[in-house]
């Protein structure tokens, strides 16, 4: 094509339509999307609140994608750890849909602690997020689970009475919107980080000069993990967050702590963040280059806000050995004086493996806790189903279900199968 020029350092669209459309899986309110390094197939997290593309689990793939001319480096990011060592990489070539990049930098980490994967219970090698957004339009339709990238130039505005726009701020090449939150009967203007990267609603950093801070309502908690380790803090609900016309009642909201987030609040102005639990309840269009991003409500928009009522959190934790049954049977004819014929069952069994599932942070004070659950403790069954029969996140859901739902649980702790029980709790 006349238009496209492989020696640029961007994103281009080969195809006629200079458009394409990819299907994402939305896991914990995060957009994972398929990309294809150095003729090499992986999963990445797409994160607006990412301004380098990095990859995990280096040491399991690095002869695998041929990464070369690299030089070592540190990361930071949240948590409270210390920086992370890192192998800086050129000309690598990306590949999203029909997006291609020749001279794409990569970041890939040492640290094997570094994984995402076993807690979102699907394979993730990576994160990316401004190199795509920069060159390209990019569209998240969170309700049909698609992403579409288009060429700036043949990308046509169409005007929508429903959207609204919003202007967007950029420092370190992130996104930042100017918002407003009601707390404690106080509307605060807030800037926000975009960050389609992390799996909560709203993060505010606690200021008392400004008002922000948590109401009397609160429970502390495990936030998530960042680049540098743990964060923790409070989590509790704000009256309303406020989008320009769109108002959103009774959000969740957490504020970490502020060790964990030092180097989040030298962003002067900034307020905290703005995640997956709110995005998701719009269908969003990114145009970087003019600052923009237009949105507009889907059917997710009066979903109502809920929380880990366990204290639990899990992840993959290795893997153990399931027996499943594989019933046959055999059909013994009768006799010529007799028609009836009898079925004979010969139960079967198979031995498979599949991902054991782990608790990996129980809330202190909690259901769980109270109940006697531990830390490392494998979960066998809950509710009388087994949990191979699960996916994580189907898990996970149960845990966010109505006040005052049982949970049953039977578990293996160092080998010694146990049974335990507890009821959600509403802690707001």
């Amino acid at each position: 094509m006349g238009n496209t020029c492989f020696t640029q350092n961007k994103f281009v669209i080969q195809n006629k339509k200079q458009s394409d459309k990819i299907k994402f899986k939305l896991i914990n309110n995060l957009i994972v999307i398929p990309v294809d390094i150095n003729g090499v197939n992986l999963s990445f997290l797409l994160d607006t609140g990412v301004s380098k593309a990095i990859i995990f689990n280096f040491l399991n793939v690095s002869d695998t994608l041929q990464i070369k001319n690299t030089e070592t480096i540190f990361l930071r990011g949240l948590g409270g750890g210390e920086s992370v060592e890192a192998l800086k990489s050129t000309n690598n070539i990306f590949k999203i849909g029909d997006a291609i990049k020749l001279n794409q930098e990569l970041y890939a980490v040492f640290n094997n602690d570094l994984n995402f994967a076993p807690r979102l219970g699907i394979p993730i090698h990576g994160i990316i997020g401004l190199d795509v957004f920069k060159d390209l339009i990019v569209e998240i339709n969170y309700s049909a689970r698609w992403l579409k990238l288009t060429e700036r130039e043949v990308y046509k505005n169409r005007v929508c009475k429903k959207c609204e726009r919003i202007n967007l701020e950029f420092y370190n090449g992130k996104p930042y919107l100017n918002a407003r939150v009601e707390l404690n009967n106080k509307t605060i203007p807030v800037k926000l980080l975009i960050d389609s990267g992390g799996s909560d609603a709203l993060w505010l950093f606690e200021n008392d000069s400004l008002d922000i801070k948590s109401s009397k309502n609160f429970f502390n908690d495990f936030l998530g993990h960042g680049l540098n380790g743990s964060v923790y803090g409070k989590r509790s609900r704000v009256q309303t967050l406020g989008l320009k016309t769109f108002v959103i009642k009774d959000a969740n909201v957490a504020f970490p702590n502020k060790e964990n987030i030092f180097f989040a609040t030298q962003i002067k102005e900034r307020n905290g963040s703005i995640s997956g639990n709110i995005l998701k309840r719009f269908n969003i269009i990114f145009d970087y280059q003019s600052a923009t991003m237009i949105l507009r409500r889907n059917r997710s928009f009066k979903e109502k806000f809920s929380y880990n009522k366990s204290g639990i959190e899990l992840a993959h934790n290795g893997v153990r050995i399931v027996k499943q049954i594989k019933n046959t049977y055999n059909v013994k004819k009768s006799s010529s004086t007799n028609r009836n014929n009898t079925i004979i069952f010969n139960p079967q069994y198979k031995l498979i493996l599949k991902p054991a599932i782990a608790i990996v942070e129980l809330r202190k004070g909690s259901p769980a806790e109270q109940a006697g659950l531990k830390i490392g403790d494998i979960i066998l069954a809950i509710n009388s189903k087994q949990t191979h029969e699960f996916t994580l996140q189907e898990i996970m859901r149960i845990f966010y279900d109505y006040d005052g739902k049982k949970i049953k649980m039977q578990i293996d702790r160092n080998g010694v199968v146990m049974y335990y029980k507890f009821i959600l709790q509403k802690l707001f």
